[in-house]
């Protein structure tokens, strides 16, 4: 139970600020809209549960599958922090968006739809677990292989926890979005929304840092 237990801390403290629902959640709220209270908490419990999918599946094979392909741990770092890069430049520089008319009933069932179909991509990915996730969850998955049969089991097993915690923080998160929002004017808003666009920019920046001096390291002299 202990490495349970220090698995289960290790992946959701570093998962934390990647996935950060808190921020995600403006992400989350800026695309989703004016929809209905109904279609949100439903879109932000199934955001939640896809996260959690989705990151175990990563966390079970990941590993496997970069060896497979012949894909390195740096490499991944470096695409996969200019991706995050470019979403967070994007958001950036993104350009205030008026107010909204009002659509017809047709309308909006028809965008009530289109979001039905975007729960796993844009929401679940790369809004909610992006590269950077992908590359903590590999690492976290190499880092908790071992040689003794029952250490590995323990070790994914606590892994496997904090993913689960960050879907349960996900799903909070983003089903009470617009209460949290209400309290808060569009300029404050947008504000922070720029701020977690320059901080995902950095984090970026950071993990393909990282992956390019770790490739340059690796060259011979």
């Amino acid at each position: 139970m202990v490495i349970v237990l220090k698995s289960f801390i290790l992946a959701f403290s570093a998962l934390l600020p990647v996935i950060n629902p808190l921020g995600s959640a403006l992400i989350f709220l800026s695309l989703v809209g004016t929809a209905p209270a109904d279609l949100f908490r439903n879109l932000a419990r199934q955001v939640g549960i896809s996260t959690v999918l989705f990151l175990v599946v990563i966390e079970l094979a990941g590993a496997f599958l970069l060896s497979f392909f012949g894909i390195s741990l740096p490499v991944v770092q470096l695409a996969g922090g200019l991706v995050l890069a470019s979403m967070g430049w994007a958001l950036l520089n993104e350009k205030d968006k008026n107010g909204r008319t009002p659509a017809d009933p047709s309308a909006h069932v028809n965008e009530n739809g289109s979001l039905e179909e975007k729960v796993f991509y844009p929401l679940t990915f790369p809004v909610t677990a992006g590269p950077g996730c992908i590359v903590v969850t590999l690492t976290l998955s190499a880092h908790a292989s071992r040689p003794e049969l029952l250490s590995n089991f323990w070790s994914h097993l606590g892994i496997t926890l904090g993913i689960a915690a960050q879907g349960l923080g996900v799903w909070l998160s983003y089903a009470y979005a617009p209460k949290i929002t209400q309290r808060i004017s569009p300029q404050t808003v947008h504000g922070i929304l720029r701020v977690i666009a320059f901080v995902l920019l950095c984090i970026g920046v950071q993990i393909a840092w990282n992956g390019l001096e770790t490739m340059i390291k690796a060259m011979p002299k």
